[in-house]
C-alpha cells in the first residue's frame, strides 16, 4: 500500500517502458519518457494535447493510471498501462462514452471532490480541513494513514505523556470496524449496497464482497480482512497459504463449521474464484465466499 501512489519521476513502469503507444477511434496516444518525465500526448491527427504526467495511481499489479493537470486542472488519463497487456488501453471508467473533443479524448477533469477521493485513497496527509493539499501529502498509504499522526506521538513522547502518546490499537478493532476502516478505500459494504456499482464490475471491492458471504460475522475474528491479509507486506498469491486460514473455521476438529467434501488443499481457487473484471485485463479474486458452480452466473 506505501506504493499506491508514486510521483512519475519514480514511477517503475513508466521508467521500464520508455515508450507506450495506444489508439482508439481518431486518438492516437504516447508516453514517452524524458529523463524524469513521462511527456503524454493525444493527437487527433491534425491537433494535439501534451502534459508532463505527474502522478502514477496505483502499483501496477493489475494496472496503473496517470493524473496530469491541463489548463489549472487535475485530469485522469485516458489511456492506463495494463500488466496483462505490458501495454495501454483505455482506462476503464473512459469505456462509458465517445470523447467530444481532443480535451475529452487526453482525460477526465476531476472535479475538487474527485482529487481530495483519488489522493486521499492513495497517499496520507493528502485532505487538511477539508481540502487537497499535494504538496503536504505523503505519496502513498504510510503509517499515520491507519496508525495516527505520528507528530503528535512524537510530541507526547518527548513530554512524557504516555497516555497521549498511545497509538491507535488495530488489533482492538472488531471484525466489522477492520471491514468499514479498508472499506474507507475498498469500499464499504454499505457504500455498494446503497449506490453499487453492481453485477462483475463490484469483483474488486472486497469488504463488501466478504460482507455478503452467508459465512460472514462481524463478531467473529476469522473472518476479519487482517486474518488474511497483511497490510505491511504485499498480497499473498498462492492458494495454498490460505488454506490455514480457511480451515480455522472448516475444521472438525475446531468448530462446527461444514468440511469440504471434495478437497483439503487450495480451497480457496473454488469457493473464492476468480473473476475476469471486462476492461481490467486481470482476474480478481471474488471474496464472496461460496460453493461458486461453472457457468454460474456472476452472484452480486
Amino acid at each position: 500500500m506505501a506504493h499506491a501512489l508514486s510521483p512519475v519521476a519514480e514511477c517503475d513502469i513508466l521508467k521500464s517502458h520508455p515508450m507506450l503507444s495506444f489508439s482508439a477511434g481518431a486518438y492516437s496516444y504516447t508516453i514517452r519518457r524524458e529523463g524524469n518525465r513521462s511527456i503524454y500526448t493525444v493527437s487527433d491527427g491534425a491537433q494535439k494535447i501534451e502534459a508532463a504526467l505527474e502522478w502514477a495511481f496505483g502499483l501496477g499489479a493489475a494496472g496503473q493510471t496517470y493524473v496530469y493537470e491541463h489548463d489549472g486542472s487535475f485530469y485522469e488519463s485516458r489511456v492506463s498501462f495494463y500488466r496483462g497487456l505490458n501495454g495501454l488501453d483505455l482506462t476503464m471508467g473512459a469505456r462509458n462514452g465517445e470523447p467530444g473533443d481532443l480535451t475529452e479524448a487526453a482525460g477526465r477533469k476531476m472535479d475538487a471532490q474527485d482529487a481530495r477521493d483519488c489522493f486521499g485513497c492513495h497517499s496520507t496527509g493528502a485532505n487538511r480541513g477539508g481540502e487537497l493539499k499535494v504538496d503536504a501529502m505523503q505519496p502513498g498509504v504510510q503509517c499515520e494513514d491507519c496508525h495516527g499522526p505520528a507528530d503528535r506521538h512524537i510530541q507526547a513522547v518527548r513530554s512524557g505523556d504516555a497516555r497521549a502518546a498511545a497509538m491507535p490499537k488495530m488489533s482492538a478493532l472488531s471484525t466489522e470496524e477492520i471491514s468499514d476502516k479498508c472499506g474507507t478505500c475498498h469500499r464499504t459494504w454499505a457504500q455498494i449496497a446503497e449506490s453499487g456499482p453492481f453485477g462483475v464490475l463490484n469483483v474488486r471491492f472486497q469488504p463488501y464482497r466478504l460482507a455478503s458471504s452467508k459465512c460472514y460475522d462481524s463478531e467473529d475474528r476469522r473472518i476479519e480482512c487482517t486474518a488474511c491479509h497483511d497490510p505491511h507486506k504485499h498480497s499473498i498469491e498462492s492458494a495454498a497459504f490460505y488454506d490455514l486460514k480457511c480451515r480455522a473455521c472448516h475444521s472438525s476438529a475446531k468448530s462446527a463449521a461444514k468440511v469440504c467434501t471434495v478437497a483439503k488443499s487450495n480451497c480457496t481457487s473454488c469457493h473464492m474464484p476468480k473473476i475476469d473484471l471486462p476492461g481490467a485485463h486481470f482476474a480478481f479474486t471474488d471474496h464472496l465466499i461460496r460453493i461458486a458452480k461453472k457457468g454460474e452466473p456472476y452472484p452480486d
